[in-house]
C-alpha cells in the first residue's frame, strides 16, 4: 500500500492513532511530549504528574481536503510549592484555552477572510458563522495597537457613510508609513470635532511628536480638531483632488445651465452637433483631441462664458501641476482670482470664498506635494468591503475587516 507522510506542523507531540470516519473526517489522537507546566497560583515550574484532564477535540488544518481533528488529553500537574498543592492543567503553545481550534487552523481562517466574507468562509470550511466571528475577536483587536508603530509621519482623515442615503458618517483615520504601506488607525463613531480630538488624545506622546503632516479634505471639523490639538507643530494639507472637485463643480453647474439654454435656442440638428461636449469640458488640456478642440470652437459662439470658465479651470489645474513654491503658488492663485473677477463669471464664487478662507491649507500642498491619495484608496477598499459583506454597520467590525484585508497576508500566511 502506498503511503504519504504529512506533517501536522505541531511540535512536541506524538501520534498515537489515526481514524478515518465514514463522513470523510480524520481524527488524529496525539500525546504531548512536554513535561511539566507553570502553577496557576504561584507561577513556578511544577513537574509532579497528577493524571489527565478530560479529552479535548480541536479542529486542525484539513488533510487532502478532509476535515481533520486532533484528540488529546491535557496533562495535569500538582504544585509542591503551594500549601494547598493545587493542580494545574498543562497549557500548550499550539492552541488557546476554550478555543475549539488549533492556532494553525485559526490562522488559516483569518487568511481565508482576506478579500472574502465571514459567511463565505463559514460555508467553505463547514464551521458556524459565530465560530468565524469568534476567531476574529480572539485575534484582531477592534482598536489600534500603538506598539506596532514607530512613527505617524503622514496622517489622513476622511469620513464615509456606513449606510447609503443616511448621514451616519464615521471618521476614518489612516497613516501612510515610510515604507509606503497604509494602515487604518481609527474608525470613529462620528465626525464631530470633539470625537476627533478625543482620538488624538489617545495617541501616545512618543508618536504624537512624529506627526508632521495631515492630509484631508476641506471639512472644517477635521481642520479645527487638528489645529486645536497639535497647534502649529503640524502642516495641514488640503487634498488637491478635493480642491479640484470644488472648482470643477462650478464649471459643471454652469455647463448644465448653458446647455439647457442652448437646447431651447438652437435648431435640433445644430444642437446635435454639440453632442459629447459634457465629456470634453471635463478633460485636461493634454487629453484633448483635434475633434475635441473643434467641438469647443463650435460651442464658443453659443456659450462664450462657459468656454471661458473651462479655460480658467484649465489654468488653475496647471498652477497645481507646476513645480512652484508655496509663496509662488499663493501669488498665482491670487492672480487667477483677479482673472475670474475680471471675466465677470460667477460660477467660481463659492470656490473663491473657500480659497480665501483656506489659502494656508491649499498652498501647503506645494511644500512637499502630499495629497490624500492613500486615503481615497482606503475609501475604495471600504466601499468594496461594504458591498462584499452587504453592508457593515458596526464600526469595530469594520476596523477588524480592514485590518485583515490590509495585513492578512503579512500576518497569517
Amino acid at each position: 500500500m502506498n503511503c504519504l507522510e504529512i506533517p501536522l506542523d505541531i511540535t512536541s507531540v506524538t501520534i498515537e492513532s489515526v481514524e478515518f470516519t465514514e463522513e470523510g473526517e480524520i481524527f488524529v489522537t496525539i500525546t504531548s511530549m512536554i513535561e511539566g507546566t507553570v502553577c496557576h497560583v504561584c507561577g513556578q515550574e511544577i513537574t509532579d504528574f497528577y493524571g489527565e484532564d478530560r479529552e479535548i477535540i480541536l479542529r486542525h488544518l484539513s488533510i487532502l481536503g478532509k476535515p481533520t481533528y486532533l484528540k488529546f488529553k491535557p496533562r495535569r500537574y500538582r504544585c509542591s510549592h503551594c500549601k494547598a498543592q493545587p493542580t494545574t492543567t498543562q497549557r500548550l503553545p499550539w492552541y488557546e484555552l476554550r478555543s475549539p481550534h488549533t492556532r494553525a487552523y485559526e490562522n488559516h481562517i483569518l487568511l481565508s477572510l482576506v478579500n472574502s466574507t465571514v459567511m463565505d468562509v463559514s460555508i467553505k470550511e463547514g464551521i458556524g458563522y459565530e465560530a468565524v466571528m469568534g476567531i476574529i475577536k480572539r485575534h484582531v483587536s477592534p482598536e489600534v495597537d500603538w506598539s506596532e508603530f514607530e512613527d505617524l509621519e503622514i496622517i489622513g482623515v476622511d469620513e464615509i457613510s456606513l449606510k447609503k442615503g443616511h448621514r451616519d458618517f464615521v471618521t476614518i483615520i489612516s497613516v501612510l508609513l515610510r515604507n509606503g504601506k497604509k494602515r487604518v488607525i481609527g474608525v470613529l463613531e462620528d465626525r464631530k470635532k470633539e470625537t476627533v480630538r478625543k482620538f488624538f488624545r489617545s495617541i501616545p506622546k512618543r508618536l504624537r511628536k512624529t506627526v508632521r503632516v495631515f492630509c484631508m479634505d476641506l471639512y472644517e471639523g477635521f481642520i479645527n480638531a487638528a489645529k486645536a490639538f497639535f497647534g502649529r507643530k503640524i502642516r495641514i494639507v488640503a487634498d488637491r483632488f478635493h480642491v479640484a472637485k470644488l472648482y470643477r463643480k462650478g464649471v459643471d453647474d454652469l455647463r448644465k445651465k448653458e446647455l439647457k439654454r442652448i437646447k431651447k435656442a438652437l435648431p435640433k440638428e445644430e444642437y446635435k452637433s454639440l453632442k459629447g461636449v459634457m465629456w470634453v469640458l471635463r478633460k485636461n488640456v493634454e487629453d484633448l483631441t483635434e475633434a475635441d478642440v473643434e467641438l469647443i470652437k463650435k460651442l464658443k459662439p453659443h456659450a462664450p462664458m462657459l468656454v471661458n470658465a473651462y479655460l480658467l479651470c484649465l489654468t488653475l489645474t496647471n498652477i497645481f501641476k507646476s513645480s512652484i513654491t508655496k509663496e509662488q503658488a499663493r501669488c498665482q492663485l491670487r492672480g487667477w482670482k483677479g482673472l475670474v473677477r475680471k471675466s465677470g463669471i460667477d460660477c467660481f464664487d463659492s470656490f473663491l470664498n473657500t480659497m480665501e478662507e483656506r489659502m494656508e491649507e491649499i498652498t501647503n500642498y506645494f511644500v512637499e506635494r502630499q495629497n490624500s491619495g492613500f486615503v481615497e484608496g482606503l475609501n475604495n477598499k471600504i466601499k468594496v468591503i461594504k458591498r462584499r459583506c452587504y453592508g457593515i454597520l458596526n464600526r469595530n467590525h469594520l476596523f477588524q475587516r480592514l485590518f485583515i484585508d490590509l495585513r492578512g497576508y503579512e500576518l497569517f500566511a
